[in-house]
C-alpha cells in the first residue's frame, strides 16, 4: 500500500481504487506530483514543468536559475513567508519577530498499523488494515520538525493525514497557523461544494467553479458550527451522483476551522484546510509538540455516491466507538416537546407506558430535571436532581421507568451555565470573559471555561453522582450557543491564544472520560440540533441530532446534505408532533415516520394525544424501523433525487451489501394540477437478479428498475410517501 523509490525519492500511496504520491526533488523540497484515481503506468513521474515566472521569487539555494520556485510547484505543505505567496499551510512567529517557515526533507518511517492522535479523535484501525508513512520535514533557521502522517486502509479508498511540530531549538516559538491538510492541483477547472446555512436548515450543499483568488468556509464560533461543515468537495464541473472525478475533505475537528481553496495566477489550485487562524497562537517551549487535527481524505472516479459510500463506510468501521456496535441501538422517546419543563415523575411514567405498549425501547429525560430548572435562565451548572419535580430522585423514576421495559437516559448540557445557579454564585471566574468587560449571553447561558481542568473536574464530579444513583444507559449532551469573550483567566496574556483549542481538548477530554468511565452508555450529540455534527464528536458520540428541526419537509433537505459524508446511522432523527414547532407545517404521521426512520430513530411528541389509529402506525413503524435496521445502518447509502433541485419528490436508497436487499423511501413536494405518470430509477441492484416489491407476487429484474424504474402511485395530498422494500430471488 505504502511504497518508497530511492532511486526516484517517490513515495506512492494506494488504496483499492486511488493512487497519491509524493516526490522528493533536487533541493529537498517535498512537491506533491499526484492523488486520484489508479494509474497503470508511471507517466506522473515526469519532472514537474519549469518556466521562469515574473514576480515569482527563486529559493537561494538555487542560484541563478530563475525556474525553481516555491511559488508555482505543487507541495505536500506549503511554507510560508519565503517565496510561496499561496495559502501556507504553517505560520509560525520566531523570537526574532519573523514570521517565516521554510521546511525542507529530512526523512521517513514506515509502520504498520494507524497512528494515534493524544487527547484528539482519529480514525483507528488494527495492523492488518492500515499502514502508516511518516515523513520528517525541517526548518533549520527555526530548529523544528513537521511531522507528516498518512494512513492508508488496506479494503478502503481512504486516507488520513494529521501533522505534529515539535519545537527542537531553545527557544520559545508560536504556532500561529497549522494546517492540518495541503492539497495541490495544477488545474483550477474545478467546482467547490461546501455545506452551510443555518440553524434549523444545517448542512445544504452550495456548489460553485472554483475562481481566481481565495474561496472559503469556516467558524470562529469555537464550535464547527450550524452556518459551515468541515467537509468539503472539489469536483469536475460534469460530476453527479454517477459520473465524474471528485474529491472529498474532512476534517475531524469540533471548534474553529478553515477550509480555503486559492486558485492562483497559472490555473492551479490548493486547498488548506485545519484550525482556524482567527484568534489561534499556540505557545511551543523547547521540546514541546503541537498535534493538529485529524483529516481524511476520499477520491472517487465515479461520482459522488462512491465517495459517500466510502466515506459512510470507513465512519461506521472504523471512527465510531457504539456500545451498541454489534447490537441494534434502541428506538427512543424523548420528553421535550410533550412537556417542555412542566412534569413530574408521574408525568414521565405515563409518556413511558405510552410508548412501551407501541414497542418503543428507551425513554430520554431532557431539560428541567436538575437544580432550580423551571425555565431556561436558571439552574445550569447545578447537576443534582429537583426533588420538587422527582421527590423519588432517580432511583425511584429509573426504576419505574424499568418496570414498563424500557431503558433510561438522560439530558445534559454541561458546558453552560447560568448566571442564576449556585455554581455561578460560588465561581463567576469560571466563565470565558474578558476583563472588564460584561460577557454577552446566549440563551441566557454563558459559556464555561472547559480549557481549566479545575472546571471539567467539578463538573463531571457532579455528574458522576447522578450516573452512579440509577442505571443510565444514554445520555444526550446537549450545547446551546457560540462561544463568545474567549479569556481564560488560568492563562497568561501571551497564551490567550489558546484558549479556543484548549476549550476544545477539554469537552474531548471529559467525552473521552465518560467513555472510559461509563463504556455502556450511548452518548448523542446536540448543539443546538446540528452546530456540532462533524467527525470529531462522531468520535465521542456515535449519533448526533441532526437538527432542532424536525418538520419532515425540511428534513429530506437537511438529512440529504448530511448524507454527502456522513452516513445515516450517526443522523438523530425523531418523529414530532404536528403543526411542528419550527414552521407549523402539517404533515402526515406515515411522512414523518419514513423520514426519520432514515436515521438514528425516535419520537418526540406526546403519545397520549395520539388516536388510536396513529398509535397503531407508530406501532408498525417501529416495527418496519427495528426490521430494516440492518440496511438502514449498514447498507450502501443512494440519494436518488436533489430536493434542492427537483422538489416535485425526493427519494433514497438503503441496498444491502450483497445487493439481495433494498429499501427505498420516497416523500412527494407540493402537488400539481394533472401531474405526469412517475416511475422511479433506483440504483446500487444486481440487474441480473429479480426483485419482489413489498412481498407483491410481480418480480422486477434489477436492470428494468434501474434503466426503467419502478412505477409510482398516484398521490392526491402533499407530503405523501411510500416505502418499498426489495427482495432478490435467489
Amino acid at each position: 500500500m505504502i511504497q518508497y523509490d530511492e532511486q526516484r525519492k517517490t513515495f506512492t500511496l494506494r488504496t483499492h481504487h486511488t493512487l497519491y504520491q509524493m516526490k522528493v526533488d533536487h533541493h529537498q523540497v517535498l512537491l506533491h506530483t499526484y492523488y486520484g484515481p489508479s494509474l497503470e503506468s508511471d507517466e506522473l513521474l515526469e519532472p514537474i514543468p519549469s518556466k521562469n515566472r515574473c514576480f515569482s521569487p527563486n529559493p537561494n539555494e538555487a542560484g541563478h536559475d530563475r525556474t525553481y520556485s516555491l511559488d508555482v510547484i505543487p507541495q505536500e505543505y506549503s511554507s510560508c513567508g519565503v517565496g510561496d505567496f499561496r495559502l501556507p499551510s504553517i505560520e509560525l512567529e520566531l523570537p526574532n519577530g519573523s514570521h517565516t517557515a521554510n521546511l525542507r526533507y529530512l526523512g521517513y518511517k514506515l509502520q504498520k498499523g494507524k497512528y494515534a492522535l493524544e487527547g484528539l479523535p482519529a480514525f483507528y484501525a488494527s495492523q492488518e488494515e492500515s499502514e502508516t508513512l511518516l515523513l520528517y520535514l525541517e526548518d533549520q533557521a527555526a530548529s523544528i520538525i513537521v511531522e507528516l502522517y498518512y494512513s492508508v486502509w488496506n479494503t478502503s479508498d481512504i486516507i488520513t493525514r494529521a501533522v505534529r511540530i515539535v519545537n527542537r531549538g531553545t527557544d520559545v516559538i508560536r504556532l500561529c497557523r497549522c494546517a492540518s491538510l495541503c492539497l495541490d492541483f495544477t488545474r483550477s477547472d474545478m467546482d467547490f461544494i461546501t455545506f452551510n446555512s443555518h440553524g434549523l436548515m444545517e448542512r445544504c450543499p452550495d456548489r460553485a467553479p472554483l475562481r481566481s483568488g481565495i474561496q472559503s468556509v469556516g467558524s470562529i464560533r469555537g464550535i464547527s458550527s450550524h452556518h459551515h461543515n468541515p467537509f468539503v468537495i472539489l469536483c469536475d464541473a460534469d460530476t453527479n451522483e454517477d459520473f465524474g472525478l471528485c474529491y472529498g475533505a474532512m476534517l475531524l475537528y469540533s471548534g474553529n476551522f478553515e477550509a480555503a481553496v486559492e486558485c492562483n495566477q497559472y490555473e492551479s489550485s490548493r486547498l488548506v484546510m485545519g484550525i482556524h487562524p482567527f484568534h489561534f497562537c499556540w505557545t511551543l517551549a523547547p521540546g514541546e509538540v503541537f498535534t493538529s487535527p485529524e483529516a481524511a481524505l476520499v477520491c472517487s472516479g465515479n461520482g459522488f455516491s462512491q465517495m459517500s459510500q466510502q466515506f459512510h463506510q470507513a465512519i461506521r468501521k472504523h471512527l465510531l466507538r457504539d456500545p451498541y456496535a454489534h447490537r441494534r441501538r434502541p428506538v427512543l422517546i424523548n420528553n421535550w416537546e410533550a412537556t417542555y419543563f412542566d412534569f413530574t415523575t408521574d408525568t414521565l411514567v405515563t409518556i413511558a407506558k405510552e410508548a412501551a405498549n407501541l414497542g418503543i425501547e428507551l425513554f430520554v429525560m431532557d431539560d428541567g430535571w436538575f437544580g432550580e430548572r423551571n425555565h431556561d435562565d436558571r439552574g445550569l451548572g447545578d447537576w443534582w436532581v429537583n426533588k420538587t419535580k422527582l421527590p423519588g430522585g432517580l432511583e425511584d423514576l429509573v426504576f419505574r421507568i424499568h418496570k414498563t421495559g424500557m431503558t433510561f437516559g438522560i439530558w445534559i448540557e454541561p458546558e453552560m451555565v447560568n448566571e442564576d445557579s449556585e455554581l455561578y454564585q460560588k465561581h463567576p471566574d469560571w466563565i470565558l470573559h474578558v476583563p472588564g468587560r460584561l460577557p454577552a449571553r446566549g440563551r441566557e447561558q454563558l459559556v464555561l471555561d472547559f480549557s481549566r481542568k479545575d472546571v471539567r473536574n467539578h463538573i463531571y464530579t457532579q455528574l458522576q453522582k447522578v450516573f452512579q444513583s440509577a442505571p443510565i444507559t444514554y445520555i444526550k449532551w446537549d450545547m446551546n450557543r457560540s462561544l463568545t469573550d474567549v479569556w481564560s483567566a488560568a492563562l497568561p496574556a501571551e497564551r490567550q491564544g489558546e484558549v479556543y483549542h484548549r476549550y476544545v481538548l477539554g469537552v474531548y477530554e471529559l467525552l473521552e472520560q465518560l467513555h472510559t468511565d461509563y463504556p455502556q452508555i450511548l452518548i448523542e450529540g446536540c448543539c443546538g440540533g446540528g452546530g456540532r455534527f462533524d467527525g470529531g464528536m462522531l468520535y465521542y458520540t456515535p449519533q448526533i441530532w441532526c437538527s432542532d428541526d424536525s418538520d419532515a419537509i425540511d428534513r429530506l433537505h437537511i438529512q440529504y446534505g448530511t448524507s454527502f459524508c456522513y452516513p445515516p446511522c450517526t443522523m438523530g432523527s425523531h418523529v414530532s408532533a404536528v403543526p411542528n414547532e419550527q414552521n407549523g407545517r402539517i404533515t402526515p404521521l406515515k411522512t414523518r415516520g419514513i423520514v426519520a426512520m432514515s436515521g438514528a430513530f425516535g419520537y418526540e411528541m406526546d403519545l397520549s394525544k395520539c388516536t388510536f389509529e396513529e398509535k397503531e402506525l407508530i406501532r408498525q413503524q417501529v416495527e418496519s424501523y427495528k426490521t430494516y435496521y440492518h440496511l438502514i445502518y449498514e447498507g450502501n447509502y443512494y440519494r436518488l433525487s436533489n430536493p434542492l433541485e427537483h422538489p416535485l419528490f425526493t427519494a433514497w436508497e438503503h441496498v444491502s451489501e450483497h445487493q439481495t436487499e433494498a429499501l427505498v423511501s420516497l416523500v412527494m413536494g407540493n402537488l400539481r394540477a394533472s401531474s405526469p405518470f412517475l416511475r422511479l430509477r433506483l440504483k446500487g441492484l444486481n440487474p441480473t437478479l429479480q426483485y419482489q416489491v413489498n412481498h407483491e407476487e410481480k418480480f422486477y429484474s434489477g436492470s428494468t428498475l434501474m434503466q426503467i424504474g419502478y412505477p409510482l402511485p398516484e398521490f392526491q395530498e402533499d407530503y405523501q410517501s411510500i416505502q418499498l422494500y426489495l427482495q432478490a430471488k435467489v
